[in-house]
């Protein structure tokens, strides 16, 4: 199976500067394990694959290790390639996604602009083991929308955070970071 593929660096006017993206137009979906292996294989923070619909084209996006709801970088990179390599025509792109609804690309001499679904975050409860994770500090608020939002009182609370990264399942391979490089 042949399937062409592109690399892009979108947010930069440098070579191997700003965030880089594969690009993979499709003719038509692969099964999602195949896609899933060839973002693995690429190992980039994320691949974009894409399928020509009408006027417009369907897109998704994987990291190396599982399917994102939106990817605007890579996005940008799709919509690069569409314009310098795959001979778009128009100066506007819709991509349709499933999670991030239909996104516009346009295009102005020789930048791109998109405006991003709005993902408001709400207050929640602090989930177990968040406080425990990020040092023990108590956070004046806890906010989510796809990600969490934890909002403390100044700049000096921030600093004095000790946060634990450990893999899941995985405690003996915990590591504190005591040295504060924020």
């Amino acid at each position: 199976m042949a399937i062409p593929i592109y690399q892009a660096d979108a947010f930069t006017d440098k070579l191997f500067g700003g965030n880089p993206a594969a690009i993979c137009p499709l003719d038509s979906w692969l099964p999602d394990d195949i896609m899933q292996q060839i973002a693995k294989e690429n190992n980039l923070a994320e691949t974009a694959f894409f399928v020509k619909k009408g006027k417009g084209f369907l897109l998704r996006w994987f990291t190396p290790e599982y399917e994102i709801d939106l990817c605007g970088h890579a996005t940008l990179a799709s919509a690069h390639i569409l314009f310098t390599e795959l001979a778009y025509s128009d100066d506007t792109i819709h991509f349709e996604t499933v999670k991030a609804g239909t996104l516009i690309v346009k295009k102005d001499g020789d930048k791109y602009s998109m405006d991003f679904p709005s993902r408001p975050p709400i207050p929640i409860e602090i989930p177990n083991g968040l406080q425990e994770a990020l040092g023990g500090k108590q956070p004046v608020a806890i906010l989510r929308s796809r990600d969490y939002f934890v909002v403390y009182e100044n700049e000096d609370d921030i600093l004095e955070l000790g946060p634990r990264f450990c893999r899941p399942g995985k405690v003996r391979y915990c590591w504190h970071n005591s040295y504060r490089t924020w």
